[in-house]
């Protein structure tokens, strides 16, 4: 293990030689940078163990409700529907863990597959904001759409790219303020972000949602996307986010070769900038 000037770990195999050779070389030293094979065993193990406490968690919850309905409140008429509804909270959060999960692992399976079709970027975003106008009427959010109606298609597969705007969307009524707006912009555009997927590429398709909450603070900008990582754990398991939400975006953008980009001021509110290769 080599610590500067950033840790890294070398695997070192020393071979003697049977015999000296004409150049008087008695050792061959092999060495190996494993850092990165390291770096994802502890992914790997750290997953695992996130993933295991996120199930434990409400199935602990379920279990000792169960023992409480079973005995100390067997006869107690008005306590089971409370109990009951807390149960179905608890079962309703361990089934979306799982369907995330699922998700999560069936786009990794694919991940060296670049999808081929052609999606209709605006149709999707109407789809979705059909989709969440109960929740949105529940905080009484706004959910506004600017848009040409002649946009060209992107490259990709539709139901991913849903997946994208789904979670996106949600996140931004979640985490937005009540009384506040939700805005989904999408445009073509040539300013694209510095990005070796973009390389070859001209135009993209800009999709940003903004929301009117209280905003990331910088520090956790760059974590956003990392599994299990919530800048506020009690108000993220509170509005029911499972933690894997932007994971998951993640992995479909990387499999589109398309790039995101978070803007955040503390107070204002939160962009999310999706750029994805036009079908061409």
């Amino acid at each position: 293990h080599i610590a500067e000037p950033e840790p890294r770990d070398i695997h070192a195999i020393i071979e003697r030689f049977p015999i000296a050779s004409k150049g008087g070389m008695a050792v061959i030293i092999t060495l190996t940078d494993i850092t990165q094979l390291k770096r994802i065993q502890k992914m790997r193990a750290d997953f695992v163990a996130n993933a295991s406490h996120e199930i434990r968690t409400p199935l602990t919850s379920i279990a000792g409700l169960i023992e409480l309905l079973q005995g100390p409140a067997k006869d107690d008429k008005e306590a089971h529907p409370k109990f009951l509804g807390m149960m179905a909270e608890q079962s309703e959060r361990m089934k979306n863990l799982i369907t995330d999960l699922l998700s999560l692992s069936k786009i990794e399976m694919n991940a060296h597959t670049v999808p081929t079709g052609a999606v209709d970027i605006l149709r999707v975003v109407k789809q979705e904001k059909v989709h969440f106008e109960w929740a949105a009427k529940q905080k009484n959010v706004t959910i506004n759409i600017e848009a040409a109606d002649n946009l060209p298609k992107i490259r990709g597969e539709e139901n991913e790219v849903k997946q994208v705007l789904h979670n996106l969307i949600g996140n931004a009524i979640k985490y937005g303020n009540a009384d506040s707006e939700v805005l989904v912009t999408c445009r073509v555009t040539s300013d694209l972000p510095r990005d070796p997927n973009f390389v070859k590429i001209k135009r993209a398709m800009q999709v940003t949602v903004r929301d009117e909450g209280e905003g990331i603070p910088k520090e956790h900008l760059p974590r956003l996307t990392e599994r299990f990582y919530r800048v506020d754990s009690a108000r993220a398991r509170k509005v029911g986010g499972t933690g894997l939400g932007l994971a998951i975006v993640k992995h479909i953008l990387q499999r589109h070769r398309a790039v995101m980009r978070i803007e955040s001021v503390v107070g204002e509110g939160s962009s999310f900038h999706v750029y994805l290769p036009l079908n061409e």
